[in-house]
């Protein structure tokens, strides 16, 4: 009977929620507990308040100012570990909750929710819903265990190019709710997501989102300590295809990513476009004698291709690096999706630029590359970080978030002059290498002292490091252990190899293998 109870009581919250699909529905009263208050819970509230909702945000941090600003809008704030499902709560009845993306699936409170038949979204649900605030903006999805904001920027970049209002959003920093609620309005959102935010979007229904293009760069182990198993990890990513209008972009060298494709319940008309370093066939985007091709959005693609960029154009902007290209690749494939002219795409290369901290050179000095890829946070990043270059004198080493290292240590011990172990989790690293490469030179950095860490690596990497080879800060591992993250981490790179070269860098260039077809 109390089952039966529980259901019919919920029936009228469901039906409500359900018609909430426009910022102009009725949100007024609607109590919803928003879990944390970080940038993307902070917009949530914001977001709910200015609609007329009851919020209750519960976070075990709080920042000061933005607990001043909720108290301004309206909001209530509990400071609470979250340890348990706190009794305020519960007093409060939510109708709705909100998860910011850290919170686990199993956390009390998400378990306490599910146990009640209380639902429970995510802040890109939300936007979705909210969406026609201003204009309704189409969306392009990109996720992908590497590679991500890379794509999200250059494809906005294409878009801006070419005249549209576009805004680079989601995991890449700036909120989607945020974007919704620009005053400006976008003509496209190209929307970063996390597997995170991935694990609350529904596939169907009325939160359920329908992008004009989505693209999975690629799939590796990455955040299983969070998923629970490789296969959850996998099935919140494959998300972002569901649904989807135009095009479906997909990795040629990463099958997972085509079965996620051909898994997906699309719209009609939508079409799978293929890209990778190799040759393209008819509906693909790929690389030919050195040249990157559109051979999908023409009318003759089974004869012709289209030239975007040449790898010789592309070398003199750091941007040769086959991840890099095939990111290229994948950024050209969305925007062609929208109607972005190849000749528009080739322009806007010219000035793009990788963020900080991504595959970034910090100097050169006396034939030696010393390189940033402090965002390399996981094995697959690594991987592609260590194919770019030829011999290297690799650091690496972090919080490994449940990953096993072994294979990617033994897939390339042959290109490493030596390794340098930091971090954490240097035991499983230390042994990984004792096993594939007993011979190789291999360093641990055992101090637990933040300031140290570089400076006690970069002499290391010094001591060893030979002309024509490249050390490499490529982590493969979370940076939360040691530093405050992967840009602190970085930086503190740099200013190590700039203290230890004393202003000595040159324009030297170490040796990066070739591209297939380059």
């Amino acid at each position: 009977m109390a089952a039966e109870l529980m259901t019919d009581a919920a029936s009228p919250v469901s039906d409500r929620l359900d018609a909430l699909t426009s910022w102009n529905a009725d949100w007024r009263g609607l109590r919803v507990v928003v879990m944390g208050l970080g940038v993307t819970g902070f917009a949530v509230a914001d977001t709910l308040t200015e609609l007329g909702a009851s919020v209750l945000v519960v976070a075990p941090e709080v920042d000061d100012d933005r607990a001043r600003i909720l108290e301004v809008i309206g909001a209530g704030l509990l400071r609470h570990p979250l340890d348990a499902v706190p009794a305020e709560v519960v007093d409060f009845a939510p109708e709705l909750i909100v998860a910011s993306p850290g919170f686990h699936p199993d956390h009390a409170l998400l378990s306490w929710a599910a146990e009640s038949a209380i639902a429970v979204w995510g802040d890109i649900e939300l936007a979705w819903r909210v969406r026609d605030k201003v204009n309704t903006a189409e969306w392009i999805l990109v996720t992908g265990t590497n590679g991500k904001t890379t794509t999200v920027q250059m494809a906005a970049t294409f878009l801006a190019a070419n005249g549209l209002r576009a805004a680079p959003c989601g995991n890449i920093g700036v909120p989607v709710l945020d974007a919704v609620r620009d005053p400006g309005g976008f003509d496209v959102l190209v929307v970063e997501l996390s597997s995170y935010q991935l694990h609350h979007l529904p596939k169907s229904g009325p939160g359920a989102l329908h992008p004009w293009a989505s693209t999975v760069l690629n799939i590796a182990d990455d955040h299983l300590d969070w998923h629970g198993s490789f296969e959850a990890y996998r099935a919140a990513k494959a998300t972002v295809y569901e649904n989807t209008k135009v095009a479906c972009v997909f990795n040629r060298a990463d099958e997972a990513t085509r079965r996620m494709v051909e898994d997906a319940e699309v719209e009609e008309g939508a079409r799978a476009i293929g890209f990778g370093l190799d040759v393209p066939g008819p509906s693909d985007f790929g690389v030919v004698e050195g040249i990157l091709c559109d051979r999908a959005f023409l009318d003759d693609r089974r004869t012709a291709a289209l030239e975007i960029i040449t790898l010789d154009e592309l070398e003199p902007r750091g941007l040769t690096a086959p991840h890099v290209v095939a990111n290229i690749l994948a950024a050209s494939a969305l925007a062609r999706s929208f109607g972005v002219p190849v000749g528009v795409i080739h322009d806007a290369l010219g000035s793009f630029r990788l963020d900080a901290h991504r595959i970034e050179t910090v100097a050169v000095s006396g034939g030696i590359r010393w390189v940033d890829d402090s965002k390399a946070t996981n094995p697959h990043a690594a991987e592609a970080s260590l194919r770019a270059f030829g011999k290297v004198v690799w650091i690496v080493g972090g919080l490994l978030k449940g990953v096993d290292a072994d294979a990617l240590v033994a897939a390339h011990v042959a290109r490493l002059r030596a390794a340098i172990v930091i971090g954490a989790d240097r035991a499983a690293l230390v042994a990984a290498f004792r096993r594939h490469a007993p011979e190789l030179p291999l360093f641990e950095v055992v101090t637990d002292d933040t300031e140290t860490v570089m400076p006690d690596a970069v002499a290391l990497a010094a001591a060893v490091a030979e002309e024509g080879d490249t050390v490499l800060l490529a982590p493969a591992a979370a940076s939360m252990d040691q530093f405050a993250d992967y840009g602190d981490r970085g930086r503190r790179f740099h200013d190590a190899v700039g203290s230890m070269l004393g202003g000595e860098a040159d324009g030297d260039s170490a040796p990066r293998e070739p591209l297939p077809g380059a």
